[in-house]
């Protein structure tokens, strides 16, 4: 698991039992999460944009007020949101979804952005330029880490790893990052996060049917299935 701790012990959780019990989980989080000391000025926002938990905890941890409604990518971005307290409402599953919803229904703004300082798809550009006023604020910082002494160790074994990659710029450190020989299986969110992955020389590389993580829970579901097959380890029910 590349991600936060945090993040990849959520996404184990609510895999399927049965795959579960039929892998060994390596926790090597290849980006580390932290808030930037920063204030946030929110005088006159009429409401906050959230493309991340990171966002939402970083808001949470500056103790921004609640009393404004917050747009989210995403139900685990929307969920965050609604227990931090904000009246958050799912404006799409992705960037592009998320700019065509507020496009269509203008809610009051200026909006405020709450960003990493590396982010992708220019949210706050593409909607003042269409006519809704939207600031952008980096709140958190995303550093790149390396594998861990475990995660090296498996690499190099001649059991199939598999490694979801949940963003285009983990894909690239992991790229980056991976000299392993073990037989690699691939799970990638989306076409973008794949493109950093083509490079690798692996087994096989799953790309999510939509960029959420239940369907990256279905991919890595499928990637064990058919890991353990081409192992003969499977076994019929």
């Amino acid at each position: 698991m590349t991600r936060p701790r945090a993040a990849s012990e959520r996404f184990v959780a609510q895999l399927p039992t049965r795959t579960r019990s039929r892998v060994e989980v390596i926790y090597s989080p290849i980006l580390e999460i932290k808030p930037l000391p920063i204030s946030v000025d929110t005088n006159g926002v009429r409401g906050l944009i959230f493309t991340s938990a990171n966002g939402v905890n970083a808001a949470v941890s500056l103790g921004l007020a609640r009393d404004m409604p917050a747009f989210c990518v995403g139900p685990a971005t929307t969920g965050a949101a609604k227990g931090a307290g904000w009246a958050a409402q799912m404006a799409g599953a992705t960037a592009e979804e998320l700019v065509a919803y507020l496009l269509k229904h203008r809610p009051d703004s200026p909006l405020l952005h709450l960003r990493g300082e590396h982010s992708r798809g220019n949210i706050a550009t593409r909607l003042t330029e269409s006519g809704l006023t939207v600031r952008e604020q980096p709140v958190y910082q995303q550093n790149l880490l390396p594998l861990t002494p475990e995660a090296m160790a498996a690499a190099e074994e001649n059991k199939p790893v598999i490694a979801p990659i949940f963003s285009p710029r983990t894909a690239r450190q992991f790229a980056d990052i991976w000299t392993g020989s073990a037989p690699l299986w691939l799970a990638a969110i989306s076409d973008s996060t794949a493109e950093s992955l083509y490079s690798l020389d692996y087994a096989r590389l799953k790309i999510a049917k939509e960029p959420t993580p239940k369907k990256m829970r279905k991919a890595v579901k499928k990637l064990v299935k058919h890991a353990m097959r081409v192992e003969g380890d499977e076994t019929t029910d």
